[in-house]
């Protein structure tokens, strides 16, 4: 039987990936001493993976499809199509010294630099004509700072880590967030380019429900078209009569943010019986 190759990122961006899987109808089945999971879609086999090797192995060709951070896939130089950012697990990859350190200093002298991200690195450095040596670090990046590196680059998300040891953002080299890439040849053969843009579709759908709630409401005939008008809407509400002709039932999705302020003005021109529920798919 014919299957598409699929690694998945182990560690952090696990969760999410795993979540957006799930939300689209393709669950899996771990078990935490194995990398060959369980997933429900007869068509494609799996295996889990550090996300620092993911872009490298789809560019050769052993896997078809996959998850990795845009970081990595600077990283290693990569070629590999990216199919969509799903815009999860959004870091930016810095530069970052000691609170203490005054940043024209290495301009002066020779420094040491720790990182996973040695090529990113070096780009920068080189770029900036600095005089330095850099150590290559396995995680655990913003310990080495002061005893062990003058400078850190290392990727952040909210930039709490950095706080709490003591560290500053010198410079912002990249931002990075999660992207479903594939083989540039398995984009070649027919049914694996129609199966991966199904998957792509699945995905957008998700994530744009993620960002939207169902509205419902009665409204008096009477002011149907001031509340139709007052509706933030992907295309144009449903509207259909109520029994008896007692009113209209009017549904739409719109964006979870917009409810706080939409609510109570609707209440207020006249909706009744207004319900907000969760979407599971929203396809555009």
């Amino acid at each position: 039987m014919k299957k598409l190759k699929m690694v998945i990122p182990k560690g952090r961006m696990y969760p999410n990936v795993s979540k957006l899987l799930n939300d689209s109808g393709i669950p899996l089945r771990v078990n935490d001493r194995h990398y060959i999971p369980k997933i429900g879609d007869p068509d494609i086999e799996a295996k889990i993976l550090k996300p620092q090797n993911i872009a490298q192995v789809i560019e050769l060709g052993s896997h078809d499809i996959g998850f990795v951070g845009y970081d990595w896939v600077k990283e290693t130089g990569a070629q590999v199509s990216e199919i969509m950012d799903l815009k999860l697990d959004r870091v930016k990859v810095v530069a970052a010294v000691s609170s203490q350190v005054n940043e024209s200093d290495f301009n002066r002298k020779k420094f040491t630099v720790a990182t996973e991200y040695e090529n990113i690195s070096r780009k920068f450095l080189n770029k900036n004509h600095y005089d330095y040596r850099l150590i290559r670090t396995y995680g655990a990046t913003e310990a080495f700072p002061p005893q062990d590196a003058d400078m850190i680059i290392d990727n952040s998300a909210s930039g709490q880590t950095l706080r709490e040891h003591n560290l500053k953002v010198m410079a912002h080299l990249l931002d990075s967030s999660t992207r479903f890439i594939a083989n540039k040849d398995t984009l070649k053969v027919r049914w694996k380019r129609e199966k991966i843009e199904e998957l792509k579709m699945l995905f957008e759908s998700v994530l744009n429900a993620r960002g939207r709630v169902m509205l419902e409401m009665n409204v008096p005939s009477e002011k149907l078209e001031e509340v139709v008008g007052r509706l933030p809407c992907m295309r144009a509400p449903t509207v259909s009569p109520l029994y008896k002709e007692m009113g209209y039932a009017v549904k739409v999705a719109v964006k979870k943010q917009d409810t706080i302020r939409l609510i109570p003005l609707l209440k207020k021109i006249g909706a009744t019986d207004v319900l907000e529920y969760e979407l599971k798919k929203v396809i555009i």
